[in-house]
């Protein structure tokens, strides 16, 4: 088979007055996983013989594969115009610096022996985990709310006399164009399904996870000038004293009527193109093998629907636009206006940074990047956005609230999920923050307190040996009624009845030890919080009383949880041998459910996951852009079943090496050995899931046609048996190693916590 030939061409993009030009890389690959990223690069000139001149030689760079090898690209800088270089050798790096660790060299987040406390706000999407953080730091407008999934990048608050300062981290440009080409995925199948254009533009505008809104970045469909908006549906329940967002958003902080003109142009022209590129690509598959709509069941109409979008990235005119898309979505850095600063990564700014001595003016450049004001559609860039940390003197608005000697970090990020689908394990994005906590508050609301999400969080926290850590605050109590609740204790212990009946439903899932330690703590380290959404000082003065000692004694908390623990002077004695049991039911745990899932067997409660879900899964885990998507979690579902089964087993040692001399000197014993293995079980679930298995998840994702649902499924089992496998009295090689890794990780815990172990060893 001949080597396939790459060639570049000169364009000129949209929008743009210069040339470009037009390539697919040799060395970068798709948001399919497949090489030949097709790349447009500026070529910064007008002239059309300069822009042939730079096109020759790239030309030269993509016809010599002995060029293709970031080693030669000193020498390709001697030889070939700068533009010509960064064209190709630009973004080929392999590794990632974390984001998390970009923001730490900007702002660094405070240390323990500091007398910081940090606390990780946590919660259903709704609860008003954001809204309370608001009142924390006194913010009307930051962070942004709604009853809606809105945030989706971690925000992390440092409360210091400082002057305010802010960096902000985005997600890469890669991610990015995945998404882009997700919701045009979407968009196209919306023509095939008949939908018109408000429909097609819907789908283009809002990303099926909820994660990534381009209307955020383009703008809205047929969007008007603000003020302008109306809605026959729309009814008026604020309050006469209120002033709303809407009223107090200033003028300057909304865009302009020129440019809402220029993003509605831009937005009908997508759709335009959008139907067009849809319609040639049926008509295609129609001459090859049939239409959509003389499918005869739902079965082959998905199956019609994967061959779509797969013949969709073999039509130039869905790649030209998805380019198209992500030069528009570029130019929006270059709408925020000064002062700020953006540090330039490759081609895509790395991160924002920011310091002003005016809160205003300071919230009023920080609002562009984690708004979701409808009056600011076409220019936020919070859908780019992969972290915020800020750090000032943020205080409560209320004087009775307000303690300059209160250090807290406060990090709030996305939410739990609604329903009990998503809830079935906790993301690793919020368990892998367990061990640097100081307070795990668990928001919730009073009005439907402990649902399976909730429930899920205290499950993991347990586990993990992080019980002590935990804290409740309940959101919306002043909206808790009913015949049966006449004052405010009936109320506050109607929602308190919650606490024990959770904590009843998770012991035989965690055992007496683990349950007691969680329902002990939130004894007395629960609160009842309402009129959240509202100013204090619009509360009636009995209410206002009671809110503001409710919310100091929660700030009290907080402070307080920074205080070192004590030290623990015993260790447990444990029999390995007994923990084979555990971890056969962890690992049948963990793959029976994904059988369901994939439709490979039945599993009672478990529904065969969407081919499009599990196909977007699959993208992500081959590409290593994430480990989960929108509720599918097999790391986390594989470190919540290790973790449950291993903290039952610890909860029964053989002996001490003294006898404890209380419960809580028992439990703080154990926990320790419960947070080492819980941190190592994360690595070792994501090696065994995702880094062991590159190639595994990028076949398959690769699967396309008649039966790739089905040949994606038994690849995915595949993974998921050679990762986990089940342990047997009969066990080949690959199930041992996993059996012993899992029990070495155990045993250094043990000893490393000052206990022993008998029985059987792991095997160097």
């Amino acid at each position: 088979m001949a080597n396939k030939t790459y060639k570049a061409s000169k364009t000129r993009s949209q929008d743009r007055p210069g040339w470009s030009v037009i390539f697919s890389h040799p060395l970068r690959t798709d948001t399919r996983g497949k090489s030949g990223l097709k790349v447009r690069r500026g070529l910064g000139t007008k002239d059309d013989a300069e822009a042939d001149r730079l096109v020759d030689q790239l030309n030269i760079l993509l016809g010599a594969p002995s060029w293709w090898s970031l080693d030669r690209r000193a020498e390709a800088e001697q030889q070939f115009d700068s533009a010509v270089v960064k064209a190709f050798f630009d973004k080929i790096e392999v590794g990632k610096i974390k984001s998390k660790d970009r923001r730490e060299t900007i702002i660094p987040l405070p240390k323990p022996e500091g007398g910081y406390a940090r606390v990780m706000l946590v919660g259903s999407t709704g609860a008003g985990k954001t809204t309370l953080l608001r009142q924390l730091i006194g913010s009307d407008q930051f962070p942004s709310t709604s009853t809606a999934r809105t945030t989706t990048a971690d925000i992390e608050i440092v409360n210091a006399d400082t002057p305010f300062q802010a960096v902000i981290t985005f997600t890469t440009e890669h991610e990015v164009r995945c998404a882009v080409d997700e919701c045009l995925e979407e968009a196209c199948a919306s023509v095939i399904h008949g939908r018109d254009d408000k429909g097609i533009a819907t789908a283009l505008l809002g990303h099926r996870e909820q994660r990534f809104r381009l209307s955020y970045i383009l703008g809205s469909w047929q969007q008007r000038q603000p003020g302008n908006e109306t809605d026959e549906y729309e009814m008026d329940y604020s309050y006469d004293d209120e002033t709303t967002e809407t009223e107090t958003l200033p003028a300057d902080e909304t865009i302009s009527g020129d440019e809402i003109t220029a993003n509605n142009e831009r937005l009908r022209e997508y759709v335009s193109r959008i139907k067009k590129i849809s319609t040639a690509v049926r008509e295609q598959l129609a001459s090859e093998g049939g239409d959509f709509q003389d499918m005869d069941n739902a079965n082959k109409r998905y199956k019609w629907l994967e061959k779509f979008i797969d013949a969709l990235y073999d039509n130039r005119y869905f790649v030209d636009l998805s380019l198209d898309i992500m030069d528009a979505v570029a130019e929006r850095f270059s709408l925020i206006a000064a002062p700020g600063e953006f540090e330039p990564g490759v081609g895509w700014p790395d991160l924002w940074r920011y310091e002003e001595t005016d809160r205003s003016a300071f919230l009023k450049q920080v609002r562009w990047f984690s708004g979701n004001h409808h009056w600011q559609f076409g220019r936020l860039l919070t859908p780019l956005v992969d972290g915020i940390r800020v750090r000032g003197p943020f205080q409560p608005a209320e004087t009775e609230l307000q303690d300059d000697e209160r250090r807290l970090v406060l990090i709030d990020g996305e939410g739990l999920g609604h329903s009990a689908k998503e809830a079935s394990s906790v993301s690793t994005k919020v368990t892998e923050k367990f061990s640097e906590m100081d307070m795990i508050l668990l928001v919730d609301n009073a009005q439907s307190p402990m649902q399976a999400a909730p429930l899920e969080l205290l499950r993991s926290v347990g586990s993990s040996g992080h019980g002590d850590k935990i804290a409740i605050a309940f959101t919306h109590f002043d909206q808790v009624k009913g015949e049966n609740l006449s004052t405010y204790n009936e109320k506050r212990n109607h929602v308190r009845d919650s606490i024990a009946n959770a904590c009843t439903s998770l012991r035989e899932s965690l055992g007496a030890p683990v349950t007691e330690i969680l329902e002990r703590r939130l004894e007395s380290r629960d609160f009842y919080l309402g009129g959240l959404d509202r100013a204090t000082n619009k509360l009636p003065l009995k209410v206002f009383n009671r809110e503001i000692k409710e919310r100091g004694n929660l700030l009290e908390q907080m402070k307080q949880s920074a205080q070192p623990s004590e030290q623990i002077a015993i260790a447990p004695f444990y029999n390995l041998a007994l923990l084979e049991l555990p971890l056969r039911d962890a690992t049948d745990g963990f793959k029976h459910p994904w059988m369901g899932r994939l439709g490979l067997t039945y599993y009672e409660g478990i529904r065969k996951e969407h081919w499009g879900r599990v196909k977007a899964l699959c993208r992500r885990l081959a590409n290593r852009w994430d480990i989960e998507y929108n509720g599918l979690r097999p790391v986390a579902d594989l470190i919540r079943q290790l973790q449950i089964g291993i903290s039952l087993w610890l909860d029964n040692p053989n002996g001490w090496t003294r006898q404890p001399e209380s419960e809580d000197e028992r439990h703080a014993a154990i926990d320790a050995i419960r947070q080492r293995v819980f941190k190592d079980i994360h690595d070792l679930a994501e090696q065994r899931i995702i880094v062991s298995h590159q190639a595994g998840w990028r076949r398959a994702f690769a699967f396309s046609g008649i039966g790739s649902s089905n040949d994606r499924a038994k690849e995915m089992a595949q993974i998921y048996d050679a990762a986990a496998p089940s342990i047997t009295s009969v066990r080949d090689m690959p199930t041992q190693e996993f059996l012993d890794r899992v029990i070495q990780i155990v045993q250094d815990a043990v000893e490393e916590a000052g206990g022993s172990v008998e029985g059987i060893s792991a095997r160097e």
